[in-house]
C-alpha cells in the first residue's frame, strides 16, 4: 500500500482520539466534557463542573466511578440531548476517561 494511506489513517485515527461516543445526538456533550474535563482532571474539579452548571450526580458506586446525567441544547438546532455520562478515576482521583450512553430528554424541572 502506498505511504500516503498509512498518513490518511493516522491522521483518522488522531482526529478521533478523543470522541468517546458514536453517537451523533451527543456529540456536543461529548465535546463540552472534552473542553471543560480533559484527562487528569480532579475528581473534585469534576464534581464541580458537574454541580455548578445544575447537572444530576445519580452516585459513586465506587471510589474509582461517579455518574451524571448531562443535559445540553445544542445551540445550531435548539435540539435538547441527555447523556448519562459515567467517570473513571485512578487510584490518586484523577479523570481516566469517561464514557456516554443516550439517557432520556426530559423536561427541565425549576
Amino acid at each position: 500500500m502506498p505511504a500516503w494511506f498509512f498518513l490518511l489513517l493516522a491522521v483518522a485515527a488522531g482526529c478521533n482520539s478523543h470522541t468517546h461516543t458514536y453517537d451523533p445526538k451527543l456529540r456536543k456533550i461529548d465535546e463540552l466534557l472534552d473542553a471543560h474535563l480533559p484527562r487528569g482532571t480532579s475528581k473534585d474539579r469534576v464534581g464541580f463542573f458537574l454541580t455548578t452548571r445544575g447537572y444530576k450526580i445519580e452516585g459513586s458506586p465506587d471510589a474509582h466511578t461517579v455518574i451524571a446525567i448531562v443535559r445540553h441544547i445544542d445551540t445550531e438546532t435548539l435540539q435538547p440531548s441527555t447523556a448519562r455520562v459515567i467517570f473513571h478515576f485512578d487510584a490518586n482521583a484523577r479523570l481516566i476517561s469517561y464514557d456516554l450512553q443516550r439517557a432520556p430528554d426530559v423536561p427541565f424541572q425549576p
